[in-house]
């Protein structure tokens, strides 16, 4: 019986190690996934404020060139 305990004791040290370090993996990988989804994010509404503005710009010229026929 001490004999199987002990057994169970050498091998659970070296399975401890693997899947801690399998844990560790796993948490840098989320970290850089998630790292890339903010940079993604940012991308997108830093995109999303460079149309908004294009827009704009594109509106008042549009009433600008509508302004100028109607006074002729």
């Amino acid at each position: 019986m001490i004999t199987v305990i002990i057994v169970l004791i050498v091998f659970s040290i070296p399975l401890a190690g693997i899947i801690t370090t399998h844990l560790e993996k796993q948490t840098k990988l989320n970290h850089a996934m998630l790292k890339d989804q903010l940079e993604l994010e940012r991308l997108k509404h830093e995109n999303f404020l460079l149309e908004t503005n294009k827009l704009k710009l594109e509106v008042d010229k549009m009433e600008k060139e509508n302004d100028l026929l109607e006074k002729k």
